[in-house]
């Protein structure tokens, strides 16, 4: 379950990162928060989309950048909901998103989470199509309790375009 979950994570790493010599993913398009984009490693092209929170509590701490993805490694694949995060998450710690009246727990590894349960990644990328808002809870390796809260406006529009992305 892991390694297959973190292809992704590596292919925004990479994007984040700026890596020397690597190939740069392209914004395919802007759907209101969420922008799909391509990432083409020698023979293989990954597909995601991506939006940043338009909220984040507490105001007082240094959140550094978080994302929220949904990626597709190759056409056809399932999408895979993760959390990317500007800071290192509790090891351990357990991370919760909520959409709609729906909750996912997510497992964490460094600064990255995803749904706990494999299987309900296609209920919660659903949920996500069907609803206005995701709320994001983790805890960072320091104890301090976060909360995110991400627009899904355009979310629906995003997968729609990565779903032929080649």
């Amino acid at each position: 379950m892991f390694a297959r979950k973190f292809a992704p994570a590596l292919v925004f790493v990479a994007f984040g990162a700026g890596i020397a010599h690597a190939e740069v993913p392209v914004r395919i398009d802007q759907f209101d928060h969420w922008g799909a984009y391509s990432y083409k490693s020698g023979n293989s092209v990954s597909c995601y989309v991506l939006s940043k929170p338009v909220a984040q509590q507490p105001a007082n701490v240094d959140h550094g950048d978080n994302f929220f993805i949904v990626s597709r490694l190759s056409p056809g694949d399932k999408l895979v909901p993760e959390a990317a995060m500007g800071y290192d998450l509790k090891d351990g710690g357990q991370m919760t998103a909520a959409v709609g009246d729906k909750t996912f727990p997510m497992f964490t590894k460094d600064r990255h989470g995803w749904v706990r349960d494999e299987t309900q990644e296609p209920s919660m990328v659903g949920a996500m199509k069907g609803s206005a808002q995701l709320e994001l809870q983790a805890t960072s390796k320091r104890g301090t309790a976060t909360r995110y809260s991400y627009s899904l406006s355009g979310i629906t529009a995003a997968l729609k375009r990565i779903e032929t992305c080649e």
